[in-house]
Formats: C-alpha cells, sequence, structure tokens
C-alpha cells in the first residue's frame, strides 16, 4: 500500500493506493499514530483508489476515529471506492466513518470546512516565549494554594525512616502531593517498599523498591488513598490557571523549567504549584531501588560506589513517546518550611522545585481547556502506567543529559499563597 500526505493547517489528507487488508492496516495504523503524535487531530483518508477493505482496515478506522473524536479531533473517509463504501455500509459504519456527501457519490464534501470549523476549540491567551507557544486560559485569578511540609528529608541518608518518622497520610481529591511513600493501611507492611510517590485527583501512584520494580496505583472513587509517608509536600486549594502549550517548529523540545518560569511570571508569585499532562520527549531523573527503612550504614544510599545499588539514575532520556502526569512545587526564594525539599531544576541555579513524574501509554491530549479530574481519570482508567521518577537537572560538563523535555501538554498551577510544616 502506498500512502501520501498532503498536510494544510491543523488538518492532514492521506490518499491511499492499494488493499487495506489484516497486513496494511497495521501500516495505516502505525502512520495514524505517527500523524496524531505529531500534533494533527483532524484527518481526511481518500479511499478512492483502495480497491479492497477488510474488517481488520474497517476496526482502524473506527478505532481513529473514537480516539479523534474524544480529544476534539475528526477522522472521515472521502471518495471512498465502491468496494470500501459497500464494507462501510454494511457494517453499519457509514454515519460515523463517510463525510457527508461521500455515502452518495464519493464526491468531495463541500460542507467539510464549516464543520470543521465548529469543532474548533476555544482559545486562551496567546504567549510566545523563547521555545514554546503558550495559550492561557484564566478559569479563576484569585486562586491560590496552600502547602504543608512533612517529615525530614535529611533522614534520607543513612536510610533512617522508622515508623515513628513516618506517618499514615489521607490525600483527598482536591489535593496534589509528592514526596516518598508507599500505598498501604499500616507501616509494618509497607516499609521494605517505600519509594517515590505522587497523589493528584483521588489517584496515588508510586514506585515499589521491592525488587519488582513495577509501579502501582489506587484510584478508588469516592474513597481517598492513604499513604505511608515518610516526606513530602501536600497542596491543597485551586488550579485557577491552565496553560496549553506546544514547541515551536524552531526548538526541538520544551524543558521543564521553561513551564516553570512561565507559570511563575504569570502568577508574579515567588512559589508556584503545578501539575502537567504532556508528550514526553524524554525524562531525566532518578528514583529509589531500595527503601529508605532498612537498616544501611554511613551515607546510604549515597556513597560510592554503593549508590548503585541504592538509586537508579537515568543513562538516557526515559520514557520518550509517553504521556507524563507532573506534580510538582517550584519556588525563586523557598521559605525555610519549603527549602528542606526542593532542588536546582536546571542551568538556572536560582530556580528551586521537587517534581514527580508518572509514565503513561502514549494518549492524545484535546485541544483548548481541559479538566484536570478528567484527565487524571482518563489515564489511569484507560492507559498503562509504565514508571515513576523523581525529576531532575542533569548539567554535569560533557556528559549531562539537561532536564525533561516535552512537545505539547497541558499544565495547571497557581501560586502558593502559603506553606507551613506539619510536626
Amino acid at each position: 500500500m502506498e500512502i501520501t500526505k498532503n498536510q494544510s493547517g491543523d488538518y492532514i489528507e492521506m490518499k491511499l493506493n492499494g488493499r487495506l487488508d489484516g497486513y496494511w492496516s497495521d501500516h495505516l495504523a502505525q502512520t495514524l499514530e505517527e500523524t496524531v503524535r505529531g500534533g494533527i487531530h483532524r484527518i481526511r483518508l481518500d479511499l478512492a483508489a483502495v480497491d479492497y477493505i477488510s474488517s481488520l482496515g474497517v476496526g482502524v478506522l473506527v478505532r481513529f476515529h473514537k480516539e479523534l473524536r474524544a480529544i476534539g479531533g475528526n477522522l472521515k473517509v472521502f471518495n471512498p471506492s465502491e468496494p470500501v463504501r459497500e464494507v462501510i455500509r454494511l457494517s453499519g459504519l457509514a454515519a460515523m466513518l463517510l463525510s457527508r456527501g461521500a455515502s452518495q457519490s464519493g464526491g468531495r464534501d463541500a460542507g467539510i470546512s464549516r464543520s470543521w470549523q465548529l469543532e474548533q476549540p476555544p482559545r486562551g491567551i496567546e504567549h510566545a516565549r523563547e521555545s514554546a507557544v503558550f495559550e492561557l486560559f484564566e478559569q479563576a485569578t484569585d486562586a491560590c494554594l496552600e502547602c504543608r511540609t512533612f517529615g525530614d528529608p535529611a533522614l534520607l541518608r543513612g536510610c533512617r525512616f522508622r515508623e515513628d518518622t513516618c506517618r499514615t497520610m489521607v490525600i483527598p481529591e482536591t489535593s496534589v502531593a509528592l514526596g516518598m511513600g508507599a500505598l498501604g493501611q499500616q507501616f509494618a507492611d509497607c516499609h521494605d517498599r517505600l519509594g517515590e510517590f505522587l497523589a493528584v485527583g483521588g489517584a496515588a501512584a508510586y514506585l515499589p523498591t521491592d525488587g519488582t520494580n513495577v509501579p502501582d496505583y489506587l484510584m478508588l472513587g469516592n474513597s481517598p488513598p492513604i499513604v505511608q509517608a515518610c516526606y513530602g509536600v501536600i497542596c491543597g486549594g485551586t488550579f485557577g490557571r491552565l496553560a496549553r502549550f506546544e514547541v515551536k517548529r524552531t526548538a526541538r523540545a520544551v524543558t521543564l523549567s521553561d513551564i516553570v518560569l512561565a507559570a511563575l511570571e504569570w502568577t508574579d508569585s515567588g512559589s508556584v504549584g503545578m501539575v502537567l499532562a504532556t508528550e514526553s520527549v524524554g525524562l531525566i531523573g532518578a528514583a529509589l531501588r531500595r527503601s529508605p527503612a532498612l537498616d544501611a550504614a554511613g551515607n546510604a544510599p549515597f556513597a560510592h560506589p554503593e549508590i548503585r545499588n541504592w538509586i537508579t539514575f537515568t543513562a538516557e532520556r526515559a520514557f520518550p513517546h509517553c504521556v507524563a502526569l507532573i506534580v510538582g512545587v517550584a519556588s525563586r526564594n523557598p521559605c525555610p518550611a519549603l527549602a528542606p525539599h526542593v532542588r536546582r531544576l536546571g542551568r538556572d541555579a536560582t530556580l528551586l522545585g521537587h517534581f514527580h513524574a508518572a509514565a503513561f501509554s502514549y494518549r492524545s491530549l484535546p485541544k483548548g481547556p481541559i479538566a484536570l479530574p478528567d484527565t487524571v481519570a482518563t489515564l489511569f482508567e484507560t492507559q498503562r502506567l509504565h514508571g515513576l521518577l523523581h525529576l531532575l537537572g542533569d548539567y554535569r560538563e560533557q556528559t549531562g543529559l539537561g532536564e525533561s523535555e516535552f512537545l505539547r501538554g497541558a499544565c495547571w498551577f497557581a501560586p502558593i499563597e502559603r506553606i507551613v510544616t506539619e510536626k
């Protein structure tokens, strides 16, 4: 099968030539997935030169039609050949897949421009920055967050966490949190698998340190997740602003620092809380391999060369072509309560933060304003959770990998009004 593409604005037309059978349906699916990953969510398929289509081929069309429709996009068949039109008609899918007029004559749909324009999502206020273009949606400009820090991160050195230095955290749907901990009701059941965790939208995910290296999560509907937590940050309140961003054609990617700096500028605040859902170019970070509540001597987990047994660092960009759900806080001048919990993010030594990322299988995000709870629920309920990382900047001379990088996504953020330490 031959596939030729012609892009015009925010849609692309593909002309197919050949048989759309079981073998070539995989080729079409791969081409469509690459197109959607490239940011094109409106696709026209010209099937005039397709002389055969099987049920597998129809299945690919239905799958991408549904996926694109769910994110405000569209996939329609134009100019179907008679065999293609007949198979789609007999499958009962003509209304779904065929453009208006195509089911009758195979001609061009005169009303397509108007119908596609109606599907355009609302537009925000555009802000162009060095690496990306942002659309800012002001949903509640006076909204802010109140944050609590808990636990002592210094106890990580020497792996000195015990039951009396940890706590049980019930994290409501209206709060976000990140830190070191494990899912479970009792410390005794969790002490040998404590690792990085994040919680947002009523879901909590963590990376167990029991040797499995398989991330786990809880999302129980009306029942908030319970975490046995060593230390971290929990923020409650409303994310009053949403920024949609996409890398410029002249740039390779947008970094985490780029997004954080934009959020700090727009909130005119010294500290900000953030949640991101974004298509990943690659994540840079680290994760514990052993629980910090296990007996250890000296400076474990940071002592050399034993650090290799305690911590995994990304040797290259991890989880490319995934959707990263990221929770974190950032500040240029952190208060005493926040200072122990943040580290340098990028090249700018004054920009500090603490961010954890859960990496999911790829799924396109709808354009325009989207809701945080719905986005979180969709990822946990429909996508595979691949891993979880504490994000770091790697700016070592010559060998440094830089920062986590992204193509496009959504960022919910708000200024932090008050930060206190929980006793």
